[in-house]
């Protein structure tokens, strides 16, 4: 029949149709706590967390200094060391060409000096997407001389730590850096110089049983998982179970390893009103 023909036109019609949807590749992401599909712009716009449910992304370097030292300032301390292959790994330096190009850093931290609502301080900001924030020998390197800096300048210190811990690829080596940072923040400390640890998610291994946890005054953010070994292994070490959530940040503020937990948006204003007060000022100057 005719009314048959003409219905089969249009079907066929509506199929060579194209739709007109244009859905930018590599602009959303998935919260991993809600799951949630979010814009990337909403969540850099957000300050790296989740629109829905308050869930914190992680932060490159570049946003970390922006959300916490005044426009301008920030000035790096350029060191030019490079890191080595003590293990002669055939597959290390490629690994770290590929995440030079990747990330745009050069390390897995960043160390300098600038101002905090016009308080100069050093501060040292480390970066999970390098190696998962690992510490090798120029990581370690490089938060010694800027405590050092710290020490010759009389300026308080600030480290924001985000790492899995030691860099395996450097073997006894990176684990000689604990000592070196730690021997560093020993001279701080006798300077009489503030040292203010953010520890944020995740902060583990060799950082955590080193610098991170030295701080005259330690910071978290919310949820942040901090520990030394994973739970799994802990468990099988000492075949216990272990509390839930006995290593996020909430958990360690009431066992007393933490002293704060701040939300991200406060933190600037946090750390300032702390150098404040150990100048002996008020929080409201």
């Amino acid at each position: 029949m005719i009314v048959d023909k003409i219905k089969k036109r249009e079907v066929a019609t509506a199929k060579n149709k194209k739709p007109n949807i244009d859905i930018p590749v590599g602009k959303w992401l998935k919260c991993s706590n809600c799951k949630e599909i979010v814009y990337k712009e909403t969540v850099r716009e957000n300050l790296n967390t989740c629109p829905y449910c308050g869930h914190y992304f992680r932060m490159h370097i570049g946003k970390r200094l922006e959300l916490v030292i005044d426009d301008g300032t920030y000035e790096r301390f350029d060191l030019n060391i490079e890191t080595t292959n003590p293990l002669n790994l055939e597959d290390y330096p490629k690994k770290l060409k590929a995440l030079r190009e990747k990330t745009g850093l050069e390390e897995a931290v960043s160390c300098g000096t600038g101002n905090i609502k016009g308080e100069k301080v050093v501060i040292c900001v480390m970066d999970s997407g390098f190696l998962m924030g690992s510490m090798g020998i120029v990581v370690g390197e490089k938060i010694t001389y800027a405590i050092e800096q710290a020490i010759q300048l009389k300026l308080p210190l600030i480290i924001f730590s985000v790492s899995g811990g030691a860099r395996m690829q450097e073997g006894i080596i990176s684990l000689m850096q604990m000592a070196k940072t730690t021997a560093a923040l020993t001279k701080l400390d006798e300077a009489g110089l503030l040292y203010i640890s953010v520890l944020t998610d995740p902060t583990y291994g060799g950082v955590t049983a080193s610098f991170a946890s030295l701080g005259d005054i330690i910071l978290a953010e919310p949820k942040a998982m901090i520990g030394f070994a994973g739970q799994r292994v802990i468990e099988q070490t000492i075949k216990e179970s272990l509390p839930e959530g006995f290593q996020t940040a909430e958990f360690l503020l009431e066992h007393g390893f933490i002293d704060k937990i701040v939300e991200r948006k406060d933190l600037k204003d946090t750390i300032y009103q702390l150098i404040q007060f150990h100048k002996g000022g008020s929080k409201n100057e």
